[in-house]
């Protein structure tokens, strides 16, 4: 008997029984394919139909085009994604869909520790993005840096600061932390501390304070000039004025600043005001109402 032939001719058989068995699983599942091609066809056209669409709806809520480009490619992948695990639904390969998902999980997990900085950047981007805080041109101050905005893209924001330097800010950073924006508002307080010496009439000091100011241009007249004295300094009484500016950039600020304070200066000097230099006292150790002149000739 040849053993050889007949293991040759079983293994025939079965090779050609699984083969009909496949062919009859592929026949019975023929319309179920055709069905979940046509989803997943239907899935990119819609998808791509739906980002035109959404590109109108989106770009009424943000002008950012990197965010309207990074939603409109959300919207895309969500509906061509449904649409494969649909396809995939038809095709009763439900336990694939469960690897499918889990496998998605875990390697999101992953790559979430491993990529979590960039990816608090990049949400804080697309949060910025919406609520505006500051845009480009603002003049911002944020821990030690303080200058205009000249770039924001999805990850860092670009500063550059009064002297030139790009400051490179992580996005996440302007999220989370305190900034001022000194060009959200129109104007802007100026402060300035000035002494006059004790011998000085105090009203008539207020008055030509308050009236030397009243001269810039740059003003805001809407508000009053405040003036406070504050303290009875070593060698000057001290006081604070106060006035609004029309405020557009630091260099008009600090021209304002400027022409303030030599209207003051020019006012105090028309009328005989006084800013004192500062006066410092030497102790000698002089004690009992004596003099230093009696005290030097005791020490002869």
């Amino acid at each position: 008997m040849n053993w050889d032939h007949l293991d040759i001719t079983n293994a025939s058989k079965l090779l050609l029984n699984k083969v009909e068995l496949w062919i009859e699983a592929f026949i019975a599942a023929l319309p179920n394919i055709v069905v979940a091609v046509i989803v997943i066809v239907l899935s990119f056209l819609i998808g791509k139909i739906i980002r035109k669409l959404s590109a109108k709806l989106v770009g009424k809520i943000t002008h950012n085009k990197a965010v309207v480009r990074l939603l409109q490619t959300l919207i895309y992948i969500t509906v061509v994604t449904t649409g494969i695990f649909v396809a995939l639904g038809i095709l009763n390969l439900d336990k694939t869909v469960t690897s499918l998902l889990a496998g998605a999980g875990v390697i999101g997990l992953a790559l979430g520790f491993a990529f979590q900085e960039i990816a608090a950047n990049f949400i804080a981007g697309v949060l910025l993005a919406f609520r505006k805080p500051f845009s480009i041109g603002d003049l911002v101050e944020i821990g030690n840096y303080y200058g205009k905005v000249t770039n924001i893209n999805m990850r860092t924001t670009t500063i550059q600061t009064l002297q030139g330097l790009d400051a490179i800010i992580p996005n996440k950073k302007m999220f989370t932390e305190a900034f001022i924006n000194y060009t959200a508002n129109d104007s802007r307080r100026m402060d300035l501390s000035v002494g006059v010496s004790y011998g000085d009439d105090l009203d008539k000091v207020e008055k030509l304070a308050i009236e030397s100011l009243e001269k810039i241009k740059e003003r805001d007249d809407t508000k009053d000039i405040e003036f406070y004295y504050k303290e009875f300094g070593g060698s000057s009484i001290n006081f604070d004025i106060r006035v609004w500016l029309k405020f557009k950039g630091e260099k008009d600020y600090l021209k304002v600043r400027h022409e303030a304070i030599k209207q003051i200066k020019l006012a105090f000097d028309a009328n005989d005001v006084d800013i004192p230099f500062p006066i410092r006292t030497l102790d000698f150790g002089i004690k009992g109402g004596q003099n230093l002149a009696d005290s030097l000739k005791g020490s002869e």
